[in-house]
C-alpha cells in the first residue's frame, strides 16, 4: 500500500506541476496579446505603465482545478515607431503551496 501511495503522490505532483506550467503559459501568452493589439492600435495610454489585466475569469471549473491568486501586469516598453517595442510580461499563479512567477522581457513582433 505505501509503494502504490507514493506512486499516486508522485504522479499528483508531476500533474500539478505541468498543469501550474500550462497556466504559467497561458497568461504569458495573453499578456502578449494584449501588448500586440495596444502597439497595433498606438494606445499611448499604455505604453511605460504597469497594467494589471483582470485574470480572473481565465481560471475557471471545478474547485480542484482552480488556480488561485493568478495576477498578470504587462508594461510595454518603447514606442511603437521604434524598431523593437518590447513587454515586461510579470506572471504569478498560485495553487496549494506552490506558486510558479515569471518575470521577463519579451520583444513583440508585429
Amino acid at each position: 500500500m505505501h509503494v502504490l501511495t507514493s506512486g499516486a503522490n508522485t504522479m499528483l505532483f508531476q500533474a500539478d506541476t505541468a498543469y501550474l506550467e500550462a497556466c504559467k503559459r497561458n497568461l504569458i501568452t495573453s499578456g502578449l496579446a494584449w501588448a500586440k493589439r495596444n502597439i497595433r492600435n498606438n494606445n499611448k495610454e499604455t505604453f511605460e505603465k504597469a497594467v494589471e489585466l483582470d485574470v480572473s475569469k481565465i481560471f475557471h471549473g471545478s474547485d480542484s482545478r482552480r488556480i488561485r491568486d493568478a495576477s498578470l501586469i504587462v508594461t510595454i516598453r518603447g514606442l511603437p515607431t521604434d524598431k523593437g517595442p518590447q513587454a515586461q510580461i510579470n506572471v504569478s499563479c498560485s495553487r496549494g503551496r506552490r506558486t510558479f512567477k515569471h518575470d521577463d522581457k519579451h520583444k513583440i513582433r508585429l
